[in-house]
């Protein structure tokens, strides 16, 4: 499997030295590298991107600002100087965060990731549909999308409920939504994402999912209504 990459970074030398190692590298093909949020945001929406080599700390807009206008992203990985952005890149899902000065090894190690995701994404697909691949009490579990109900925040974790069972994973909300398809899943309040063809009733302050009534923020009813009318 290739794919195909973008380097972002606003400093010639540190671009040129990561699509140096995407050109080399057997497996991924350099479609762009730009220095700026604007051009490479133009890229993706023309271009087949599978991968992105993120820098965070650019003029105008930051790697995080461009990432937040885009409604479907690549995979992610950071690129940084600074170590800082760590914990904010997990929101954003990122496949690996990669300190500069980058060698050789590292980079191949993050792309590793990258290609096996890619690849789980790939067949994700089956006779009982789509599912995805979650880490929970330190086993894989593979879960159909059809069958999930509803995501729960708890604490550092997300409380993952589907029609067999229960889950808790190491995620944030942000993070895990980036993983659920948008036409069927729905964040209707802070700490609550719902499969929108589960919902059998709602109202102005809940959503009833069989006989559990999730909260509804404000301004999320009107969301949900939409959603339910294109299911």
């Amino acid at each position: 499997m290739k794919l195909n990459c973008v380097v972002v970074d606003d400093s010639t030398i540190h671009r040129i030295t990561v699509a140096k190692l995407v050109n080399e590298h057997p497996d991924l093909t350099l479609v762009g590298d730009f220095s700026n949020a604007s051009e490479t945001r133009n890229c993706i929406l023309n271009k087949n991107v599978d991968l992105l080599f993120l820098d965070i700390e650019m003029p105008v807009q930051s790697g995080f600002d461009l990432l937040d206008g885009l409604k479907t992203r690549p995979q992610i990985i950071f690129v940084s100087s600074k170590s800082d952005y760590a914990l904010k890149a997990f929101d954003y899902a990122a496949v690996d965060y990669l300190h500069k000065p980058i060698t050789k090894d590292r980079f191949n190690k993050a792309v590793l990731k990258a290609i096996d995701a890619a690849q789980r994404k790939k067949e994700s697909t089956d006779d009982d549909g789509e599912f995805i691949f979650i880490k929970s009490n330190l086993k894989n579990f593979k879960i159909f999308i059809a069958k999930i109900k509803w995501i729960e925040a708890y604490g550092d974790y997300i409380k993952l409920n589907t029609e067999d069972e229960t889950h808790l994973v190491l995620s944030t909300m942000k993070s895990f939504e980036n993983e659920l398809p948008a036409d069927k899943f729905l964040r209707v309040h802070k700490s609550f994402i719902i499969n929108t063809e589960k919902v059998d009733r709602f109202n102005s302050k809940f959503a009833e999912i069989g006989t559990t009534k999730i909260p509804l923020s404000r301004n999320k009813k009107e969301d949900l209504a939409k959603a339910l009318n294109k299911a």
